[in-house]
């Protein structure tokens, strides 16, 4: 089974209720930065658990930022990419610098 499998899908974020439109990448909400823990591989909607994953922090790598998203139902961790349309104002609320 392939680790990513793309799902183009529009959402509703279930913590800020901003509408979200997707192109197959998207796994957070660029607003709030909140996720939601659908998959156990990126794409496979696999996960029973579906609970809101609170964004905890930031980091720098290289030219980009990652978010570390911790679930609020179960603790499961997942890091994720930011991109452009992120909050940058949030991004730093998250980050040590």
């Amino acid at each position: 089974m392939k680790n990513f499998q793309r799902k183009i899908e529009d959402f509703v974020c279930e913590n800020c209720e901003k509408a979200v439109k997707g192109d197959g990448y998207t796994n957070h909400c660029p607003v709030c930065l909140y996720s939601k823990h659908v998959d156990i591989n990126p794409g496979d909607r696999g996960a029973d658990c579906v609970g809101l994953m609170e964004p905890v922090s930031c980091e720098a790598k290289k030219d980009s930022y990652v978010i570390t998203h911790v679930c609020e139902v179960c603790k499961h961790k997942k890091r994720n990419k930011t991109i452009p349309q992120d909050n940058f104002e949030k991004i730093l609320e998250l980050s040590n610098f």
